[in-house]
């Protein structure tokens, strides 16, 4: 079916490269640093209010929120959540 060599395609959720919550678990981001080089750091979990205003966590949280939650699409989906809404909860979007 599949030629050897070849990606296969994406079928959904892979428990061990995605967290369950939304967005990449530590082992997802270390594939991608392997394959890419880049430095993916983990998402801001921490509640806004816990955040000292202005901090590096803040700025990039307040930033993530502003890019995602201005992205077309819905945040769910026949009563779920989609990627988007996952990732804008686990942000405190």
């Amino acid at each position: 079916m599949f030629e050897k060599g070849k990606k296969k395609p994406f079928h959904g959720y892979n428990p061990k490269r995605h967290h369950k919550k939304g967005g990449l678990n530590q082992a997802g981001r270390d594939k991608f640093k392997r394959e890419t080089g880049a430095n993916l750091k983990p998402p801001v979990t921490t509640k806004p209010s816990k955040l000292k205003p202005g901090s590096k966590k803040a700025k990039r949280r307040k930033s993530f929120c502003a890019r995602m939650g201005g992205s077309k699409g819905p945040t769910s989906k026949d009563g779920k959540l989609t990627p988007k809404g996952a990732a804008l909860k686990r942000w405190n979007c």
